[in-house]
């Protein structure tokens, strides 16, 4: 359990607790897939094995429960035994609209969590000690959000969020039309977490046919 002060807006400091143990995890399979020719990222099969179940095999231990956003028809994902969520803003804006659906979920359905995990769910070797170095960065560096980074990028779409900040996410979406992450971040307080890259890079993703090769590779390195 990590504490930290945070500056409200508007309010004087106080103590926010962030309990590793109670925070869920958002995988994020809303997009479109258009560089595979369509379909669901996360379906495609790395050794034998789909990499949504290899995400989940991953977030799993380190998630207080995990919830999967995912626009269609539900039914397809039924086998992973998950809450299946839309989006809530129309025209596929992006991975933000992923997120406020993870946020706005967790406000209904799970009151007693202030943050939550997003990850992207075509990222098959995500680290398993994702959650723990997210939350201590954002303590030690007395943040408001904290996102993944490795071999100097950033990866935004896998960090933490607060959920009393899903109206200004909202606003932001529909009023102001933002659709790219690091808009919003730069907004906030940041806590940026590197993972190193080698020997594989934990937040491989993949994009393409070529991508799925490249993944079964990696995937033999890291012991199936």
């Amino acid at each position: 359990m990590w504490r930290r002060n945070r500056q409200d807006t508007g309010a004087r400091a106080k103590a926010v607790t962030i309990s590793v143990s109670m925070i869920p995890g958002v995988l994020l399979a809303g997009g479109l897939a258009r560089r595979m020719g369509g379909g669901d990222k996360p379906m495609r099969q790395i050794l034998g094995r789909t990499i949504l179940e290899r995400v989940i095999a991953r977030l799993a231990p380190q998630c207080d429960g995990l919830i999967l956003n995912a626009n269609g028809n539900p039914a397809r994902f039924a086998a992973f035994g998950l809450p299946v969520i839309p989006d809530q803003v129309a025209d596929f804006p992006g991975p933000l609209a992923g997120i406020l659906a993870g946020l706005d979920w967790a406000a209904t359905n799970r009151p007693d969590v202030q943050w939550i995990l997003s990850a992207a769910a075509d990222c098959p070797f995500l680290p398993r000690d994702l959650v723990a170095r997210l939350c201590e960065a954002l303590v030690k560096e007395n943040a408001q959000l904290a996102v993944a980074a490795s071999d100097g990028q950033s990866h935004p779409v896998i960090g933490l969020w607060s959920v009393a900040m899903r109206d200004e996410l909202r606003h932001a979406l529909i009023v102001e039309d933002v659709r790219k992450i690091d808009r919003w971040t730069a907004r906030y307080a940041l806590a940026t977490v590197t993972w190193p890259s080698t020997p594989l890079d934990p937040f491989f993703n993949a994009n393409t046919a070529e991508d799925i090769a490249e993944a079964e590779r990696l995937a033999a390195l890291d012991g199936g």
